[in-house]
């Protein structure tokens, strides 16, 4: 088992923070330090067009949203504390919803007009992470200023404040939507992730997850509809997966009964909303510096993580040797290194790492999987993972 180097975008003048692909389109965005979106092609790897003038400090994070018919909807974080969203009508579409691309590198260029529609301001700091809900009703924002902002797409290019969420007690890194459910997670300099989900009216913190003894850089749900799992990479240069426990069936029918009297386990969190996540896994220790990133593969199950070391290390979930099922959900798997890449952006610090579906030259997705890592060397380099 190998990651194969079989790639890599045009060279950007500075750090790449991300990269993001498009939902549904051969395309991937790129956020930098020079202030700029580049768009590129998974279909040669070549640069699609360039999204710039929104912002007047490094582009930090940026989200495709889902569902958007008709037209591509691009969100920006940014360092000068606003988010911004952009617009870019997918001209020449097909009868099944898929743009045809079929033009040169000179064409693209000028048919890619994007639109900076909508400027999102509120947090006192630096915008750290940007984030679509699966069904792209609400953009969710967090800073370097402690706060978890959620927005509600309005519709006709208006964005409404539904809530301001406060409790972290430092800057916050990431926020990560669940992929079916309207559950958000965050995680933050104060070594912790919380999840928020929505009780009537208010969004409320609904668990607390405890263990990291650093702070928390990012976070990535798994993509499977039996089970909600969540993998998180920090500081403390672990990688550590956590599982959401089901209520037990007294607590169920009491629900159905009626509400309980008892305070709830989770502060913050109602009698209705707490739900009780514990960790379920700290992956086998590789990285020596900082995990920046972590990313948990829709298509294979496979995570991803990538940091400060330089290092992309690979994790798979096997079963163990005596196979022996147990009443925990995972407890006869384990997780095992199955392949690495040191000193995959040279002597450089990697950003970020993220799975993304393999494209032929006519724009079809065929069989395999990509992974991307962002460097500080303005590089992003394109892997293909092998049996």
């Amino acid at each position: 088992m190998a990651l194969k180097l079989v790639g890599n975008f045009p060279v950007q003048p500075d750090r790449v923070w991300c990269a993001a692909p498009h939902p549904h389109l051969p395309l991937v965005a790129t956020a930098s330090t020079d202030r700029a979106v580049r768009i590129y092609s998974l279909r040669d790897f070549s640069l699609v067009s360039t999204i710039e003038g929104g912002h007047k400090r490094s582009v930090r994070s940026i989200s495709w949203k889902p569902n958007a018919k008709g037209e591509s909807v691009l969100a920006t974080g940014s360092f000068d504390s606003s988010t911004g969203i952009w617009h870019r009508e997918e001209r020449g579409t097909h009868g099944d919803g898929e743009q045809s691309l079929e033009l040169n590198s000179e064409e693209r260029e000028e048919d890619e007009e994007w639109r900076f529609a909508v400027v999102l301001d509120g947090h006192d700091s630096e915008v750290k992470s940007v984030a679509w809900s699966a069904g792209g009703s609400f953009l969710a924002t967090c800073s370097r200023d402690k706060t978890v902002w959620i927005w509600e797409d309005m519709g006709n290019e208006n964005y409404e404040t539904i809530a301001v969420l406060q409790d972290h007690s430092q800057d916050v890194k990431m926020v990560a939507w669940h992929p079916e459910e309207e559950l958000l997670a965050s995680s933050s300099y104060d070594d912790t992730i919380r999840l928020y989900k929505e009780d009537t009216d208010d969004w409320v913190c609904c668990a607390v997850l405890t263990g990291h003894t650093s702070t928390v850089w990012s976070i990535s749900f798994e993509n499977n509809g039996h089970q909600s799992r969540l993998v998180s990479a920090s500081d403390d240069q672990t990688a550590r997966v956590w599982h959401r426990k089901p209520k037990p069936e007294k607590e169920e029918e009491e629900e159905e009964e009626g509400p309980s009297m008892q305070p709830p386990s989770i502060i913050k969190g109602t009698a209705d909303e707490t739900e009780n996540w514990e960790e379920q896994a700290c992956l086998p220790k590789v990285h020596t510096r900082t995990i920046y990133s972590v990313d948990w593969s829709k298509k294979t199950g496979l995570i991803a993580t990538a940091g400060g070391d330089g290092r992309i290390v690979l994790y798979k979930e096997v079963d163990t040797e005596n196979g022996l099922p147990d009443a925990d959900l995972g407890a006869s798997k384990e997780w095992k290194v199955i392949a690495q890449v040191p000193a995959a952006h040279g002597v450089y610090e990697i950003n970020s790492v993220t799975w993304c579906p393999k494209w032929d030259k006519l724009g079809t997705t065929i069989d395999g999987e990509l992974l991307l890592s962002t460097g500080d060397d303005g590089i992003v380099n394109i892997f293909e993972f092998s049996l």
